[in-house]
């Protein structure tokens, strides 16, 4: 089998002039985290956290600020978000819509609410429609395997869905949306 291979040494990253690794988050990973840990690199979850949870997501420049407060190469910063589900490497949107794909919800109907949003939508797992509104995800379980399937808008968790319940709250979303903004 072939290596497919990435362009990544040509890899452009936009930069803004104020940094995301604030010296406020310095401070706190000096004082705070790097006594805990034998090594530097013992705190990069931390790193990442403080970011994402600031940012909502993980900027590119961020990733390069962390690693040289660090002192580990930037590949192992890319490395370690990138492997974890929780960190957001790019902008997520207004509403997240996560959607359980457990053995429970699997066997209920999770394939069919999953493809009602995505063509509600018009966007696949792992995209944000274009206007920056929404994000789909699947997650591998929200514990509520006795209501399947269900999914978590927001903060919101919708049991017992199915394609056609899973389209009417994108419309309920837009509603609420619409009557907050006049």
């Amino acid at each position: 089998m072939a290596w497919i291979t990435k362009k990544s040494a040509t890899t452009t990253i936009e930069r803004r002039d104020e940094p995301y690794l604030t010296s406020e988050m310095r401070r706190k990973l000096d004082e705070d985290y790097l006594p805990r840990f034998e090594v530097k690199k013992g705190a990069l979850l931390p790193a990442l956290h403080m970011i994402q949870h600031e940012y909502g997501w993980i900027p590119k420049q961020a990733m390069l600020e962390i690693a040289e407060h660090l002192g580990v190469p930037p590949s192992e910063v890319l490395d370690t978000a990138s492997f974890y589900e929780e960190y957001w490497l790019n902008p997520k949107g207004k509403h997240l819509i996560q959607v359980c794909r457990s053995i429970a919800c699997e066997f209920c109907g999770q394939r069919e609410v999953t493809e009602a949003f995505k063509a509600k939508l018009g966007i696949d797992v792992g995209e944000t429609t274009e206007d920056g509104r929404y994000t789909l995800v699947e997650l591998e379980c929200l514990g509520s395997c006795g209501t399947a399937p269900v999914a978590l808008i927001d903060e919101t968790l919708y049991e017992n869905l199915n394609a056609d319940k899973a389209s009417r709250l994108i419309d309920r979303v837009n509603d609420a949306d619409a009557g907050s903004s006049e």
